[in-house]
């Protein structure tokens, strides 16, 4: 006599879930790095435009929305990540999204302050720079180490970032302008990181599998059939 059991154990569908979850995560990731940019980008124009003489107030409103709304993006991009990074490094990844929160705090208070005093705080930017170079260096040291994304996409990042944090003591020392110029060029490597190599590679590729994460036995993914005579 020989039964035949097909083995339909719920947890062989953990992996396959786990690979879903982690492709949408991908995704919103990539969507949000467009966001911030987006955002962050208009919302920067139209408050430099109040810089240079334009006093409509809402314009300016709209631009200070913008940047919260970037920095919202921001903190959403930290806290989805932790959940891929903190694999590689817990300790050292949970200061991601700390660090992006700063960052929109600081930009939040950037922003009430212009709105209620009209008047931009000096070398704001700078301020909102400082967390945002620590916490992409973070980021990107870990992409680099757990191989999530190609090597190359993470060293983009590490490169723009080590160039935005060292820009904000030259900017401030009155080395070099960030905004104007040659100190545009710094701003460049990061820019490519965020708004194109990043999110395109999440968007179509998703994350690849962590450097320390064991490639599943093939037969794993088989339904296990017991037989018994």
């Amino acid at each position: 006599m020989t039964n035949q059991v097909s083995a339909t154990d719920p947890g062989n569908d953990q992996p396959r879930e786990g690979v879903t979850s982690r492709r949408m995560t991908a995704v919103a990731v990539g969507i949000l790095f467009l966001v911030q940019m987006v955002t962050a980008m208009i919302g920067t124009s139209l408050i430099q435009a109040f810089q240079d003489g334009d006093t409509a107030t809402g314009p300016l409103t709209v631009g200070v929305l913008l940047m919260m709304c970037s920095g919202i993006a921001v903190v959403g991009i930290g806290l989805l990540m932790y959940q891929v990074l903190k694999a590689a490094n817990p300790k050292l990844a949970i200061w991601y999204p700390l660090l992006r929160i700063v960052e929109l705090t600081v930009s939040t208070a950037c922003g009430v302050y212009l709105l209620s005093q009209h008047e931009v705080v000096p070398n704001h930017l700078l301020w909102v720079y400082i967390p945002t170079g620590i916490g992409g260096l973070i980021l990107t040291y870990l992409l680099y180490q757990s191989r999530l994304v190609p090597r190359p996409i993470a060293v983009l990042g590490l490169i723009g970032y080590a160039a935005l944090t060292i820009g904000v003591p030259l900017d401030l020392l009155g080395v070099l302008d960030m905004n104007a110029g040659p100190g545009l060029l710094l701003l460049l490597p990061g820019a490519l990181f965020e708004f194109v190599a990043m999110p395109i590679w999440l968007i179509a590729k998703g994350f690849s599998a962590p450097a320390s994460e064991p490639e599943c036995a093939p037969e794993s993914r088989l339904p296990a059939m017991l037989s018994t005579g």
